[in-house]
């Protein structure tokens, strides 16, 4: 180092002001300058900036080539500004930046949420990637690296289709180079072909050339042969190396870039073909069976993303298309048109409220009326739904569309047969996550009018009318509950026929009520003997039990066991249990368990349980448990318990949670608080609390301490199980808000988010907090609300279990409610409709 301070300033004063003349002459931005010499904007900026670090050498000579200096007397000045002496080293530092510096996301792995932003906008959104599922070609490619770190340039492309995680597992794989410190270039700016033409011969040694999307490279019609040339001679000039170049291609790309040329016609892309020729690798478009067992693997784990996206691809397998495409469908759905969104949310309305896979068309556009402001139903232009059905076919990632044009498959069925043919006219189905997004975000909605309109007018499948009637009745929306009823009575829902009889029997038709029933009979056997659907019978059973048919119900439930329906074997026992015929309910169960049900022999033991007969529920449990029934470990420990034996329980508590059981923990250390064991039990709450279900464990605790007179730590504890999402917990703390001065705001601001989640306990327990203080239209609201969500009969059960008094929603609301929520006016049921 050399020069006093004074004269090193003076010379980068010097150097700064020949660059910003001669910006000024050349008459460009910084920015526009940054995109010339291919450096960074940042680099560029500190090289004019007052105050800024010394520029490299690099940068001298990049900035004096596009600016018309004399390189020459730059480099002297930038010399003597570093104190530096000896001739100046012009030494490329390399293209890119170490791959460890470098986000996937910038790299174009699609994300597969929603980015987290902080507090400050000066901070990136972070997105977490899911877990890696390594498959076959994952192997080849880390032998690519494998032979690049020992000093051989290696080239793969990855083909295959849209989303099929071939930038994710380019990602993956150049890790271990990080590790060793290469870099990674991505050439994009000012365009992907531009880029890569001017700077490949600037690639130095241990650098990975990432080429994502590579038919912008290969493929663009002036540059791509060019291309294709320089990157053959980085690979094959030894003194270049060692270089890994990474690429990924669609399948119809590298067909074209690879397929041999006509005799006689021009050949675009022999040098690309050349290129690609041993080096291309192709993608699964699905997960092969230890795929999808390494997904579910890390789903267990605690893989949100993993597990969220199994549960629609488990079957078909396009886990990493379900992954890519998710965060796009929503965004298209959140910013679609009013006609798109209207259209969508009908769509998962129908998908979570019952309606099958196959949406009419007729049905979409009739039920979107209503999910339109009048302001957006005012500006409708003729061809409306034309346009909005074209906007939602276009695929995102991974060729999912949020509502795509499909076909049915008829079933080939005996003539006799009595199925429903649907209407003729176009159908859709709506993009699986879609469904699910809908069926968290509107739970507690109720569909409007026009979609309820539209059900009765479209739907002619006998089990999407009866599931709606089922919603409808769920929601309390009993004109529609009898209508679609009637409906499905007449496309021959057998529970529907059912509904219908009882009419007849109310009026005074026995006759036909019985006519109807043999109907049934008819409708139900037929099916177990075309299709062996059994679940029919069962349904019908569990129907006529709950309207007081016992007769009918055991004459259904026997004819679905005999047709092998191992379920209806123990809705037989239960039902024996019921009646008090021990023996003869033992007798089932056993048979259910000689079928292979270790169910059936839970609800022996259970039955032992009830009886005093420990022994014989030990044993029973044991036997569940050895055939390998995780849950009836629980109720075995629970034998132990009662039978003095706490060690022991507590052996098969532990084993329970080791084998998933939820919940075997926070039981194990009720058992211990039982028997004066608190700091155990404590010990057992806060292991709980740290995994799955936390909230519950730590309620558990909080219950623990109050109980101790630690009334403090139950507070804080409490609080933190709030915090975790459990109900419970919220309530306590909203009963000891109401207890202080204006705890009524405070309660209701605490427990409004449960609320609008549409839990019943919470809804019925501000209900009732309002009925207490007066407020009768409030605690009406809280109930329409329970009814929004169809959890109406659910709070009914809560409150029968806490015995408390119940909601009668018929002194509120006699005719039931409309769509809207408002009370219905009177109304007349008849078998006819």
């Amino acid at each position: 180092m050399g020069g006093e301070p004074e004269e090193r300033e003076a010379a980068l004063a010097e150097l700064r002001k020949r660059l910003e003349d001669a910006l000024a002459r050349e008459g460009l931005t910084k920015v526009q300058l940054a995109a010339r010499t291919r450096l960074g904007r940042t680099t560029v900026q500190e090289a004019f900036r007052p105050g800024g670090r010394v520029p490299s050498a690099l940068t001298v000579a990049a900035l004096s080539g596009k600016l018309g200096l004399p390189d020459e007397q730059l480099q002297e000045l930038r010399r003597a500004a570093a104190g530096e002496s000896g001739p100046v080293s012009l030494r490329d530092e390399g293209l890119g930046k170490e791959i460890g510096q470098w986000d996937p996301h910038d790299l174009e792995v699609h994300p597969a949420g929603t980015p987290t932003v902080t507090a400050s906008s000066s901070v990136r959104a972070q997105r977490a990637l899911p877990g890696y599922v390594r498959r076959a070609h994952d192997q080849v490619l880390a032998e690519a690296v494998g032979e690049a770190m020992e000093g051989r340039s290696r080239m793969l492309v990855l083909v295959g289709s849209s989303s099929t995680g071939k930038t994710r597992a380019c990602w993956e794989v150049v890790q271990p180079l990080a590790a060793a410190g290469w870099r990674l270039w991505h050439p994009y700016d000012p365009t992907r072909a531009e880029a890569a033409l001017a700077d490949l011969d600037r690639v130095t040694p241990r650098t990975v050339v990432w080429l994502n999307e590579a038919q912008h490279y290969l493929g663009h019609l002036q540059a791509g042969e060019r291309i294709a040339a320089a990157l053959h001679t980085l690979l094959t000039q030894a003194d270049r190396g060692p270089v890994l170049v990474l690429g990924t291609l669609w399948s119809e790309y590298a067909d074209a870039y690879t397929a041999l040329p006509q005799i006689g016609k021009p050949d675009p892309h022999s040098r690309v073909r050349e290129l690609l020729t041993g080096r291309t690798l192709t993608i699964p478009d699905t997960f092969d069976d230890e795929a999808l067992r390494a997904a579910s693997a890390l789903a267990q784990g605690g893989d949100r993303f993993m597990k969220d996206a199994l549960t629609r691809a488990h079957t078909h397998g396009r886990v990493t298309q379900d992954l890519a495409g998710a965060p796009e469908l929503v965004r298209r759905y959140e910013h679609g048109t009013p006609p798109v969104k209207a259209l969508l949310q009908a769509a998962m309305d129908a998908r979570r409220l019952g309606v099958g896979l196959h949406l009419p068309q007729a049905f979409l556009i009739d039920a979107a009326i209503d999910y339109l402001t009048d302001d957006d139903y005012d500006q409708l232009v003729e061809d409306w739904a034309e346009t909005a059905f074209a906007d939602l076919a276009r695929p995102v990632h991974g060729k999912q569309a949020p509502l795509r044009r499909t076909s049915t498959r008829h079933p080939c069925l005996p003539t006799t047969a009595k199925t429903p043919v649907p209407e003729p006219g176009l159908v859709f189905r709506l993009a699986d996550y879609l469904e699910q997004h809908g069926r968290t975000t509107r739970r507690t909605l109720c569909p409007p009018a026009s979609f309820w309109h539209a059900a009765h007018k479209h739907l002619v499948r006998p089990d999407d009318l009866a599931n709606l009637a089922a919603a409808a009745e769920d929601r309390y929306r009993l004109q529609w509950t009898h209508h679609l009823r009637l409906r499905a009575a007449e496309a021959g829902n057998a529970k529907a026929l059912l509904y219908v009889a009882k009419l007849q029997a109310a009026a005074g038709d026995a006759e036909g009520a019985a006519a109807i029933y043999g109907q049934v009979s008819q409708t139900a056997y037929r099916q177990v003997a075309e299709a062996g659907d059994t679940r029919a019978l069962h349904d019908l059973a569990q129907f006529l039990g709950e309207i007081g048919h016992l007769s009918g119900a055991r004459a259904f439930y026997q004819q679905a066991a005999d047709a092998g329906d191992t379920d209806a074997l123990i809705s037989l026992a239960q039902m024996r249990e019921h009646e008090g015929d021990w023996e003869g309910a033992e007798v089932v169960f056993r048979q259910a368990a000689a079928v292979g049900s270790s169910r059936a022999l839970i609800y022996l033991g259970r039955m032992h349980t009830k009886t005093g007969d420990t022994e014989s529920a030990k044993s029973v449990f044991q036997q569940a448990a050895d055939s390998g029934n995780a849950e009836a470990l629980l109720c075995l420990a629970g034998t132990y318990e009662t039978s003095g034996d706490l060690e022991g329980a507590k052996a098969l508590y532990r084993q329970a949670a080791e084998a998933g059981v939820a919940g075997a923990l926070t039981d194990m250390a009720c058992a211990m608080s039982e028997a004066g064991d608190a700091q155990g039990a404590e010990a057992v709450l806060r292991e709980a609390a740290s995994g799955d279900g936390g909230g519950r464990a730590l309620f558990c605790l909080a219950e623990l301490r109050a109980r101790s007179g630690d009334v403090e730590g139950a507070e804080v504890i409490y609080r933190e199980a709030a915090d975790a999402g459990d109900v419970d917990a919220q309530l306590v703390l909203a009963a000891r808000l109401l207890a202080g001065p204006g705890g009524r705001a405070a309660a209701e601001d605490l427990l409004r988010p449960a609320a609008d989640a549409g839990f019943p306990r919470v809804l019925f327990y501000l209900a009732e907090m309002r009925m207490e203080t007066g407020n009768r239209e409030g605690a009406e609201a809280a109930y329409r609300q329970t009814a929004d969500a169809g959890c109406l009969e659910t709070g009914r059960v809560l409150q029968f279990i806490e015995g408390k008094p119940q909601f009668e929603p018929e002194r509120y609301w006699p005719y039931g409610l409309n769509p809207d929520g408002a009370p219905a006016t009177p109304w007349q049921a008849c078998a006819t409709g």
